[in-house]
């Protein structure tokens, strides 16, 4: 919370710079409330990623066009308001068709997101990393129509459409999914996020050795974590790298351990030197701004 000054300029441009970059690579950390977002930031990372896997995780129900699109829209609002770097928003897969798209991604750029991302399944989509998940990809013109939509009804051009092609997950291959790539560019897509599951990198780097268009390309190396920003970088094609669940599953993870150690120790003793201190979260939820606004404020 910044109580004194207005950000200089829109986030939007600091990613839209630096994806655009030769030879530069923006990276985004998944978050799934506006306290894991603060900490993206404070780690050094250009964007915060508003994942719907992670905010569905965070609600205990499957990535599966459950949770509302209110409910998502409130998260983004709520993290935009909290972080200085851009918010990249994930909308699945639109909440609807391309009317519903139109209807959307005003309400989004003005919750103060500085990019979507709309991936071309259908509704209701499945995670893209679940075993034998149902895959289902729209028409190509379809899609197309999705993206103009979204592209016609943002306010300021500066909002990044991000399309996502889910052709390498449902199976359909390196020629289909370079096809989609090409004809969400013409439909005005600014960059193409290309998806796989496979446990080597092998097949999206073929899709990068192959991609001749001139959109930056964004990667999210969930299923193949041996391939390094440094590598990413070296590919000179794409301009920005997601880490798209490692928020929630940090946080998962050191919940059970922490629980489980409170149960076997029948008490807080051992376990409480490890953890942040309470005076860490109280700086975390912005209690020295807020002191700011009682000295200036409060009569």
């Amino acid at each position: 919370m910044n109580v004194n000054q207005p950000r200089a300029r829109p986030p939007y441009q600091a990613l839209r710079d630096k994806m655009a970059c030769p030879g530069a690579l923006a990276h985004a950390m998944a978050a799934h409330n506006p306290l894991s977002a603060k900490l993206a930031g404070q780690a050094g990372f250009d964007a915060v990623w508003g994942s719907g896997f992670e905010l569905s995780a965070s609600y205990a129900v499957p990535d599966a066009s459950i949770l509302s699109m209110s409910t998502h829209l409130e998260m983004m609002r709520a993290i935009a308001a909290t972080v200085e770097i851009p918010v990249i928003a994930d909308i699945d897969t639109g909440f609807g068709n391309a009317v519903n798209v139109a209807f959307v991604v005003p309400q989004y750029e003005a919750a103060g997101v500085s990019a979507i991302v709309m991936e071309d399944k259908t509704f209701p989509k499945d995670t893209s990393l679940r075993a034998d998940g149902r895959q289902e990809l729209v028409r190509v013109a379809e899609f197309q129509g999705k993206i103009a939509a979204a592209c016609a009804s943002r306010r300021d051009v500066g909002l990044m459409i991000i399309a996502r092609t889910e052709a390498l997950i449902a199976g359909l291959g390196q020629q289909e999914a370079l096809m989609r790539a090409r004809a969400y560019v013409e439909a005005g897509a600014d960059a193409i996020l290309i998806h796989s599951k496979q446990p080597a990198p092998d097949e999206i780097l073929a899709f990068i050795a192959a991609w001749q268009g001139e959109a930056p390309l964004v990667l999210v190396p969930t299923a193949y974590p041996q391939l390094t920003e440094r590598d990413i970088r070296s590919l000179g094609k794409v301009g920005l790298v997601i880490y798209g669940n490692h928020a929630i599953r940090a946080a998962v993870g050191a919940m059970r351990e922490v629980f489980a150690q409170i149960r076997r120790d029948g008490g807080i003793n051992q376990v409480d030197r490890t953890l942040p201190t309470v005076k860490d979260i109280i700086e975390l939820q912005g209690d020295a701004a807020m002191r700011v606004l009682e000295q200036r404020y409060l009569r």
